[in-house]
């Protein structure tokens, strides 16, 4: 995990959340005081983790941890006073808010911080993984374009026209997309 956003209005917590944040070698740490400012900021960059202590002076902060969570593949972390824990941890458990009740333990956050690193770990994978799915759906999608294409034209088989492309992807060097998207633009779509 590289980058982190602090939303909290407490000095002192932002400290401490600082410097554990600095021992588990996060090493982008940015720090903002209120929820319109971290939605401005959102709009700019994206962090791996992103911690909101509640309340916020311009919110109370669920409402800015779900809409986080909501988008992209970061992991938030939700700080909020022990009497609202359950109320607040129900309302943002099944959106994958990680909550802690305050006052937090070192310890405890330590645990916290190490569950959303491993989180966000396996959701990057999983988001890398699929990136990698679609490109092949899209791959296979333009090569059956350019299949249809030879065969319309050139009267070829589709067994015919797959070896065509393969053949000429090898003797190009290059892949079969670029050679079935060569055929589109020469041929047409």
């Amino acid at each position: 995990m590289d980058s982190a956003l602090i939303i909290s209005y407490a000095p002192k917590i932002v400290e401490s959340l600082t410097e554990i944040l600095m021992q588990a070698s996060v090493t982008n740490i940015t720090t903002i005081s209120n929820g319109g400012k971290a939605r401005r900021m959102m709009v700019e960059k994206d962090f791996d983790l992103y911690i909101v202590n509640a309340p916020l002076p311009d919110e109370f902060g669920d409402r800015l941890a779900l809409n986080i969570a909501s988008k992209g593949i970061s992991v938030v972390i939700l700080i909020v006073k022990a009497e609202l824990y359950d109320e607040i941890s129900e309302k943002v458990e099944e959106y994958g808010v990680i909550t802690i009740a305050k006052p937090i333990s070192k310890s405890l956050f330590w645990n916290a911080l190490k569950l959303a690193i491993a989180t966000h770990k396996k959701i990057k994978a999983l988001h890398n993984e699929n990136t990698k799915l679609i490109q092949k759906i899209e791959d296979i999608r333009i090569i059956d374009r350019a299949k249809v294409v030879l065969v319309s034209l050139f009267s070829l088989t589709e067994v015919e026209a797959h070896k065509y492309i393969e053949k000429k992807a090898m003797d190009m060097r290059t892949t079969r997309r670029k050679v079935a998207e060569e055929i589109l633009r020469t041929y047409g779509n």
